[in-house]
């Protein structure tokens, strides 16, 4: 869980500081767009570029296996609340409301609650 919130607040950090200068210029349109513009581009070219090149690197076997249990599980719980954020912006008018932000973080937390949950049950340390 501390590395999920770590990685997550490391991430943001910078777009979140971006994002308030520009909005702060008066360019909100800019600031939302910078913040859902670094995500697609972390997800679309910052998780595959370093794959492609260690599977294309001559030295190194050609496939990269994935060990994580449940992977399946958090990548739909992430599509869907991708879609629950699209919907939350349209039900408000496409503007960053205060309900859009409490909805984020009330879906944050959901999201860590079951990390939390199949961490456990998975894990043998919890016991």
């Amino acid at each position: 869980v501390m590395g999920l919130t770590f990685l997550a607040a490391g991430t943001s950090v910078p777009d979140l500081l971006s994002s308030v200068i520009v909005a702060r210029m008066g360019e909100g349109d800019m600031a939302v767009s910078s913040s859902i513009g670094s995500n697609i581009f972390d997800i679309l070219v910052g998780l595959p570029l370093p794959w492609l090149i260690f599977t294309i690197w001559p030295s190194t076997p050609d496939v990269v296996t994935i060990s994580a249990k449940g992977i399946w599980v958090s990548i739909f719980i992430l599509l869907g609340m991708l879609v629950a954020i699209i919907l939350i912006i349209h039900c408000q008018g496409w503007k960053m409301t205060r309900t859009v932000g409490a909805m984020m973080f009330i879906l944050y937390f959901c999201f860590l609650a079951q990390a939390v949950v199949v961490e456990y049950y998975r894990d043998p340390c919890f016991g």
